[in-house]
């Protein structure tokens, strides 16, 4: 196993579940890939906050099974509410009448769009959440009058925070595919899972203590440059790394994409700093959601400030844009002192970029028993933490049926 993030762990455990020996090598210091702690000016963060979804059964399945406890993560019902005063929450009723009936009580919108939206999910239901000929997210809403406010604080936020591509480049079979299996899903489907821990402790490091407790190895440092070398000593390899870190390992399979970023700039208040909900959601400026670190990790006074996808952000300078965030935090809240101090986090290829007919690679690759996982193989969905469980399952299935 080549990687020790999301999608390298599920594959190990998958492994070791089954009955088979694994070895973990991971070039970093701590796990998670894109999805982990770092430390950075003397300050432990995530390197991105991250929102679960109840939908995300193989991620949750593989955390109870490695041991992770269940307040790790707090789990509430699905609800967007802004600092503006829109919200809308889903209501305690089966599906599809929670969504629909959530969408009809949803406020400060206008009546005739949250109608439209009732028969906008209607009508995805009816074509089974999928269009024959794919399109873009906005030319999507545009078909189905979806554009306005209704537009502006439900549909495109879902959008970019499932698919970290702004609704103009994203591809609406994606998106519909994640409608699909939470909003319009079972009643827990949609729930909003929020991390208590940080990233690494959330799934990564409990499923390495799992791995070593059963004869499975997990080396940090440990740099992979011969694929060859080490399918010679090895069953199978399974390589879960980043479509862009493929290219020395697999010089002639590496898929080229386009990526997308994921900035988070957490700023320190005092200790009396509170938001009224863990997650709440801005609009018209840079920042989407914020965080109140406090609610979720006792980190108190301290909020994560998230802009999903490419934007004008990105010509910015460090200083710049949390001088911005700290801007459109106190237009928000009422009297939000200044921070103690800023961090801005900017991973410029947390995603792949999902346009329309995006052709994903296959799980085999040209070297015979070498296989791929990661969020950027699952042929349908999004590049979230549950696309990399899930690609990690399908691979250490695929190498154990191989060896």
């Amino acid at each position: 196993m080549v990687g020790a993030g999301y999608a390298g762990m599920a594959a190990a455990v998958t492994l070791v579940q089954r009955g088979a020996h694994a070895v973990v090598f991971e070039s970093g210091p701590v796990p998670g890939g894109r999805a982990r702690r770092v430390v950075t000016q003397g300050q432990t963060l995530d390197n991105g906050q991250h929102i679960l979804i109840g939908a995300y059964a193989t991620l949750f399945g593989l955390m109870r099974a490695v041991g992770v406890p269940a307040n790790a993560v707090l789990r509430m019902p699905l609800e967007l509410r802004y600092a503006d005063g829109v919200a809308l929450r889903r209501l305690f009723l089966p599906a599809p009448f929670g969504l629909l009936g959530g969408l009809l009580l949803a406020r400060r919108l206008p009546w005739g769009e949250k109608l439209g939206a009732v028969r906008f999910m209607l009508a995805l239901r009816r074509l089974g959440f999928r269009l024959a000929e794919d399109c873009s997210v906005s030319a999507l809403l545009a078909r189905f009058h979806q554009e306005g406010r209704i537009g502006r604080y439900v549909w495109q936020p879902i959008c970019i925070s499932a698919l970290n591509t702004p609704p103009a480049l994203a591809s609406a079979n994606v998106f519909l595919a994640a409608l699909r299996d939470t909003l319009a899903g079972d009643a827990e489907a949609s729930d909003l899972i929020l991390p208590r821990v940080d990233l690494s402790r959330l799934f990564p490091e409990p499923a390495a203590d799992w791995l070593r407790a059963r004869g499975a190895e997990v080396r940090y440092g440990a740099t992979v440059r011969d694929v060859g070398a080490l399918r010679s000593e090895f069953g199978a390899v399974i390589l879960a790394v980043g479509p862009h870190q493929l290219r020395p390992l697999l010089p002639d399979h590496a898929p080229e994409f386009e990526y997308q970023p994921i900035t988070t700039c957490y700023l320190q208040y005092d200790a009396k700093t509170r938001l009224p909900l863990p997650m709440l959601g801005l609009a018209g400026g840079l920042v989407q959601w914020v965080f109140d670190r406090g609610r979720l990790t006792g980190e108190k006074g301290r909020l994560a400030a998230v802009i999903s996808a490419q934007g004008d952000h990105q010509q910015m300078t460090q200083e710049e844009l949390a001088r911005t965030c700290h801007r459109e935090l106190a237009a928000a809240l009422k009297d939000l002192p200044e921070p103690q101090w800023t961090r801005v986090i900017a991973e410029k290829r947390a995603t792949i970029a999902v346009p329309p007919g995006l052709r994903r690679p296959a799980i085999e690759t040209p070297l015979s028993g070498v296989f791929l996982a990661g969020d950027y193989t699952d042929p349908e969905y999004p590049p979230t933490l549950e696309a990399a469980a899930r690609s990690g399952v399908r691979a250490a299935a695929r190498a154990l049926d191989f060896a």
